[in-house]
């Protein structure tokens, strides 16, 4: 283990450097700006066990997180608004507790947003995404007793969250503890993909250079966002495996069209409508024996209602929606009976009774955009039924804020986030 934590160390202090290296031009500055670095060994259990883990029976996963944090400056609205937030870059080390499950290094950036503060501890919420690369999957262990059907890739998404303890022991240093939850898979993109959860936690150092750094710049006084309705717009599609034994990818599809109410600068929240395509569904080229053969490309369609919620963080944007399917003609497909509606059928609102046959009436889709011009995004975002990713996508959003009344000058309408827009008066 020795070797993989100084591997570790050394791409950690690299990442360092080229972050810490570039600094924005047009920000007053004093002296130097903090910087903290933080090493958390920790210790987990999976939650949600799959039957292949049950199989498996691993040890608990254990392992080691890194972190490089850049406290907030107060030079952007968003930092204010979120009560100026910690973002940082992770690398952890994890050992998935047996043979056949290998072990990870995931790569990714997260936020720590500040709960509770006092003199003598801080409670901050952790929010993280990223990829994972693992050096075991299934066909790297087919001739294992066990086959790991956990993952399939060497590549994976990797989501973290969780809850943040400090305990300030000088004005440099801190012991830190954390509660959290990290989930990989791929997303269906290859199967078998049962995916794993954890439920980890773990106690480790802090460590921060320049710690009066935040206080040597000059806040600067950001107005409210001038509008309070967004109208969403989106296309997005994917690539979806239906079965191990089979090569096939198949395409995804999705439409959404969404209405967002900000109620303040960093959270908004609305209805919207969806449309997915699922060409795995059914499809005669798939043997994954779920649905039953369909050459109607139509009953491969689902159709529902969401609420949707918005968190901003400047140019990012998180998203996490909550539907329900009313129109699911993948309901009348299954390839089973069912006691009271009938073979193949199930009711409108019906529940998941084990892991990826009865795929819900309700659905989640939680991921990512970015601002890259003006109102035009790019994303991504994993489709779920509960703890059950279906797919990962990809797209473009179009967003139209639509200005209030008392700030439209020149009969504007729309507003535009163009750089530093807050001066823009």
């Amino acid at each position: 283990m020795s070797k993989h934590i100084t591997l570790l160390l050394l791409a950690l202090t690299l990442c360092v450097g080229a972050a810490h290296a570039k600094k924005p031009k047009e920000l007053y500055r004093v002296g130097n700006d903090p910087i903290s670095f933080k090493v958390q060994p920790f210790m987990g259990g999976y939650l949600m066990k799959s039957s292949n883990l049950e199989e498996i029976n691993p040890n608990p996963p254990s392992g080691i997180h890194f972190g490089v944090e850049f406290p907030s400056l107060q030079q952007r609205p968003w930092q204010q608004y979120l009560n100026n937030p910690t973002v940082g870059l992770g690398l952890s080390y994890i050992d998935l507790g047996e043979k056949a499950m290998g072990e990870a290094i995931s790569l990714y950036p997260y936020i720590l947003i500040n709960g509770f503060r006092s003199e003598h501890f801080n409670l901050k919420v952790k929010i993280g995404s990223g990829l994972a690369v693992l050096n075991e999957h299934y066909y790297t262990t087919l001739d294992e007793p066990v086959p790991n059907k956990t993952f399939s890739t060497r590549i994976n998404a990797y989501l973290t969250a969780g809850l943040n303890l400090e305990f300030p022991v000088t004005r440099n240093f801190m012991i830190n503890g954390e509660l959290g939850f990290f989930h990989m898979s791929n997303g269906r993109t290859v199967e078998p993909n049962k995916g794993a959860n954890v439920l980890y936690g773990g106690v480790g150092l802090v460590t921060t250079l320049n710690p009066d750094g935040e206080y040597e710049r000059r806040p600067i006084e950001f107005p409210d966002l001038p509008y309070k309705w967004s109208l969403n717009l989106t296309l997005s599609s994917g690539a979806h495996a239906a079965d191990s034994s089979d090569a096939h990818r198949f395409l995804i599809l999705t439409l959404h069209a969404g209405a967002i109410y900000s109620t303040c600068n960093w959270h908004g929240i609305g209805l919207g409508a969806d449309l997915f395509y699922n060409d795995a569904i059914g499809n005669p080229a798939t043997n994954r024996g779920m649905y039953r053969v369909t050459t109607e490309r139509w009953r491969r369609m689902r159709g529902g209602i969401s609420l949707n919620n918005e968190f901003k963080f400047g140019r990012f944007t998180a998203m996490l929606d909550w539907g329900v399917y009313l129109f699911n003609p993948v309901r009348n497909l299954y390839d089973n009976d069912h006691p009271i509606y009938g073979y193949g059928k199930r009711p409108l609102f019906y529940k998941s009774t084990e892991v990826g046959v009865n795929e819900a009436f309700h659905y989640i889709r939680f991921g990512v955009k970015y601002r890259v011009a003006d109102n035009l995004y790019l994303q991504a975002l994993a489709k779920t039924h509960l703890h059950i990713c279906e797919f990962i996508e990809f797209g473009v959003s179009y967003q139209i804020p639509f200005l209030e009344r008392g700030k439209r000058k020149g009969g504007g309408v729309v507003f535009h986030h163009k750089r530093d827009w807050w001066v823009q008066r």
